[in-house]
């Protein structure tokens, strides 16, 4: 970090806010690992709560869900309410849709964030590269040629580091955007079939 913080005259500026968007970056994916992290959870206990209501015993049904903190566990326990007060047909559909993607779009929340800074970062650090190695090439004639190599090719490696600066930050927001949309598109598909599984024992009874 002191190295980039020194290297304010060859793209100090663009590694500022490279510095700034990596602190973001690092903020949401820490967030998103918080809140993703149990959206997967209680597969067993479902599969025990939809065998329950199959038997009979409702309200020890939604006993095993409602404790629970993955999204399925909450649409579940909301369509197991729903079916014991009488809701069914196109309206409990509908409405479990809603939920489900509310609870789709809650998960995906910030993850765009994070796909638009793995993006803009590497361009953000070519920006910065080609503005150092211009500047470079800019001491170069005003020195009629007669420049240092040494302060030369300085100029140079630090306007590349903003480019790896770039990487830097892009690679890791690349890899976490990727990673949450896989654990989001496992936990949809958990409550489609958690939902599935309820109707079917539903209409089994």
């Amino acid at each position: 970090m002191g190295a980039l913080l020194e290297n304010l005259t060859t793209g100090g500026p663009v590694i500022a806010v490279l510095a700034l968007i990596s602190l973001m970056s690092l903020t949401v994916i820490g967030a998103k690992l918080v809140q993703l992290w149990p959206v997967t959870s209680g597969k067993a206990a479902r599969l025990a709560a939809i065998e329950l209501w199959q038997g009979g015993d409702k309200h020890e049904a939604q006993r095993h869900v409602e404790p629970g903190k993955s999204p399925a566990d909450r649409v579940l326990h909301f369509a197991m309410v729903s079916l014991q007060n009488g809701l069914k047909g196109p309206v409990l559909t509908s409405e479990l849709e809603r939920r489900g993607n509310e609870e789709i779009q809650r998960m995906n929340g910030l993850i765009r964030l994070l796909e638009l800074i793995a993006m803009v970062s590497p361009l953000l650090g070519l920006l910065g590269t080609v503005l150092g190695m211009i500047q470079s090439f800019q001491e170069l004639e005003l020195a009629q040629g007669a420049a240092n190599a040494s302060v030369l090719a300085g100029g140079i490696w630090q306007a590349l580091l903003t480019t790896a600066a770039g990487l830097v930050v892009a690679i890791p927001a690349a890899i976490a955007a990727g990673l949450f949309s896989a654990r989001i598109d496992s936990a949809a598909g958990m409550i489609e079939s958690a939902v599935g599984q309820l109707m079917l024992a539903d209409h089994g009874r």
